[in-house]
């Protein structure tokens, strides 16, 4: 029956909810609350009283929790419990009361530019406050950039706590004795009541200020994910997710976050408290398993995927960003993705196995520091080298203009004919060459130093010389250079043989340039490891195209079967020749020997039946067919499906790389002496960090205090870290808030 159930809530526009049914709206005319959409409450501006009044009324009526209501009326859980105590008193102990000391304030202006500049000279908390003999809370916010907005102390602070206490979820910056230890989240029964009834487009970040939070280091990522271009370009290329409570921003956010706390799969926001991972999405708990994949799936079904990759890519490529001084560079390698299930999935050999099973196959791009750039999924048996003449006009998209592009490769791209149609096109070609190769005159070599990037030095023993490449098919043939390099590692001199249709550079840089191609092995080994390269995020396959031209392994049987009945024939040749001569040869006092048709028979009839299988064989592999329709040889074979999977390749590109940027801001803007080993360890340890968030609706800022970290190097390394990233003036996606970033000091 409609009569046994709740009501439904209702909130008016901007109204901060208060359990499932009571909310709250403040403005510059006073204060109003309301019960189930009915209003009861009513205080003008500045009646500090009546607005008391009302929050201890709220917790009195149980319309909503003490923490609700403190977290509204943005005070602290004990103020509540206070005016609750006074009211029980009378309604006139509830009246504004000047607090603390009776005097001025401390923080006079001098004070203020004392504690600063004790501060900047590397004073820690403690030893200011003791220096200047003011609390440490008061050293604390008067470092607060938002001192300087609500002033220099010398108000009377009876205004001041007025002015703070008025400001819905607002807190004072720096007082730690503000801040709620795993404060509860806002509660947003409203907005989810409107969100089933299909009256929400989606719900916006709501933060609580709250202390302790675990996850909050993973805020330090934003900045970094601004700049992969994820948030930016899904809004571009979906638009917007059904109306509901989680929203399209939301949902790729909650997957960056979960990638990079260590939980890639969907299956992994169940090992988190929902509420933890809600606090840093600005929810009041995190989506569900179920509600992931729902989601996930509703992007899926538009197809798009591919579009949100390449949009990313374009990003990522955009003009002078990515280009050094050789240009832009880029790497091409093909994935394996092994599959077990029961489906019927087309083989193809694993090299890490050694032997073909069922896989798809992946095409991976990555960028000079083989950071990865775009993804596409390989047509079933399609080689490397038919992979990369089908790439070639999403990277000039991606490239955003007519640059040339060196394209590095290994020897799975080997095609003289793609070299001549990438180079027509404005790619450079890089890749070892294939087959035997004649060895280089020792005289051809000289010694080369090079010194990388990174400042390591390189010693080679080079040779550098032009080849030309005939075209398979064709009379034609294409010039590269080649760049063969000595290699006596193992006491015996071998020569590796480069190829490129890039003159300018200088030999040592294309070697290196080479070599830097394993590091895209690396990102899949990472990658394997960390952000679950090879999970099936979806287990949904569709029928492959039965029309679909394949390659006939029958014709290779029939191959197979003639070369083997050649040899056969060769041999009976060979034995044939053998008896014949023998026949011929007269014996010891014999002058002359007849051989009869009879025996000429003998002798060749082995020959005569090997040559008949012979030509059988042949006239067998002439008439099987090269490619056959796939419904003939495989019929019901499947194809996993691939838009979920790309979808959640484009979430793990965005946690890699937002990873390696904070890796390489730590190396760079930091002065932390292991940053060269140690970043990659540091930013996990970061990311994994507890601290306290503090939103600040006044000054627009949202403030990510980190807890220190176990050593006092690893902290000041986070504090410049920190200090950086605050420089971005960074804004939380889908709110005008700019997030500010600290730690707290050892002290």
């Amino acid at each position: 029956m409609i009569t046994s159930q709740l009501p439904l809530p209702f909130a008016p526009a901007g109204a901060v909810e208060l359990g499932r049914a009571a909310a709250l709206v403040e403005d510059a005319d006073g204060g109003r609350v309301y019960v189930h959409g009915f209003l009861t409450q009513v205080w003008s501006a500045g009646d500090d009283a009546g607005r008391r009044l009302a929050a201890v009324q709220l917790v009195r009526t149980q319309a909503a929790g003490a923490t609700q209501v403190a977290a509204a009326f943005g005070i602290a859980v004990s103020t509540l419990w206070r005016w609750h105590g006074q009211a029980e008193q009378g309604t006139a102990e509830l009246v504004s009361q000047r607090r603390g000391p009776k005097g001025p304030s401390k923080l006079t202006g001098p004070v203020v530019a004392d504690v600063r500049s004790r501060r900047a000279a590397g004073g820690t908390i403690r030893q200011i406050a003791a220096a200047v003999q003011i609390a440490e809370g008061s050293v604390r916010r008067a470092l607060s950039p938002e001192f300087d907005t609500v002033g220099t102390g010398d108000a009377p602070a009876a205004a001041q706590a007025a002015a703070t206490e008025s400001t819905p979820s607002t807190v004072e910056v720096g007082e730690d004795d503000e801040l709620v230890v795993l404060a509860e989240p806002t509660a947003r029964h409203g907005e989810r009541g409107l969100a089933r009834a299909g009256l929400l487009g989606e719900a916006p970040a709501v933060f609580t200020p709250a202390a302790r939070v675990p996850l909050a280091g993973l805020l330090l990522g934003l900045p970094a994910l601004a700049a992969t271009g994820l948030l930016s370009c899904a809004n571009d290329v979906y638009g917007q997710l059904p109306a509901g409570f989680y929203g399209l921003s939301t949902m790729f956010l909650e997957g960056v976050f979960r990638a990079l706390a260590g939980q890639p799969r969907a299956e992994g926001a169940a090992r988190f408290a929902p509420a933890d991972l809600g606090r840093v999405l600005g929810m009041d708990r995190a989506p569900e398993v179920k509600t992931i994949r729902r989601k996930i799936n509703q992007l899926a079904g538009r197809g798009k995927a591919a579009d949100l990759l390449a949009a990313m890519a374009t990003t990522h490529l955009a003009a002078g960003t990515n280009a050094d001084a050789v240009g832009v560079v880029l790497y091409v390698d093909g994935h394996v993705r092994a599959y077990q299930g029961t489906k019927k999935i087309a083989k193809t050999h694993l090299s890490r196995l050694r032997f073909p099973a069922p896989a798809t196959v992946e095409t991976w791009v990555s960028d000079a520091a083989s950071d990865p750039v775009l993804v596409v999924m390989s047509e079933p048996g399609a080689s490397l080298a038919m992979e990369l003449r089908r790439l070639l006009p999403e990277l000039r998209t991606a490239v955003g203009d007519d640059r040339r592009v060196l394209v590095g490769f290994d020897r799975g791209g080997w095609s003289p004919a793609l070299f001549a149609h990438m180079n027509a096109h404005g790619f450079d070609v890089l890749t070892w060459r294939k087959g035997h190769t004649p060895d280089i005159p020792e005289s051809a070599f000289d010694a080369v130093d090079f010194v990388d990037e990174n400042g390591r030095e390189h010693a080679w023993t080079l040779a550098d010389t032009m080849i030309d490449l005939p075209i398979t098919g064709t009379d034609n043939t294409v010039t590269m250079r080649q760049i063969t390099r000595l290699d006596t590692k193992n006491a015996k001199a071998k020569q590796v043989h480069l190829l490129t249709t890039r003159t300018d550079l200088p030999a040592p840089e294309i070697v290196y340039r080479m070599g830097s191609r394993w590091r895209q092995e690396n990102y899949f080994r990472y990658a394997r490891i960390h952000l679950g390269l090879d999970a099936h995020d979806s287990y949904a396959s569709v029928a492959d195209d039965p029309d679909r031209s394949v390659p006939n392994p029958a014709k290779r049987t029939a191959h197979l079967v003639a070369q083997n009945t050649a040899a056969r024939a060769q041999r009976e040749r060979a034995r044939t020749d053998a008896a014949f001569l023998e026949a011929h040869t007269p014996a010891p006092g014999q002058d002359t020997v007849v051989i009869t048709n009879t025996a000429h028979n003998t002798l060749t009839a082995e020959l005569h039946a090997a040559e008949e299988e012979l030509a059988t064989a042949r006239a067998r592999h002439r008439g099987t067919p090269t490619r056959v329709r796939l419904g003939d040889l495989a019929p019901g074979q499947q194809v996993l499906d691939t838009e979920t999977k790309l979808i959640h390749h484009a979430i793990k590109i965005a946690a890699f790389n937002t990873t390696t940027t904070i890796a390489r801001d730590i190396r760079i803007n930091t002065r932390y002496a292991r940053a060269d080993q140690e970043a990659y360890t540091l930013t996990r340890q970061i990311l994994a960090s507890v601290g306290d968030i503090i939103p600040n609706t006044t000054a627009d800022t949202l403030t990510i205090r980190l807890d220190p970290l176990p050593t006092r190097r690893e902290t000041a390394a986070a504090a410049e870290l920190c200090q950086h990233l605050t420089t971005t003036n960074t804004t939380y996606p889908g709110t005008t808030l700019r997030l500010r970033y600290e730690i707290k000091d050892h002290a």
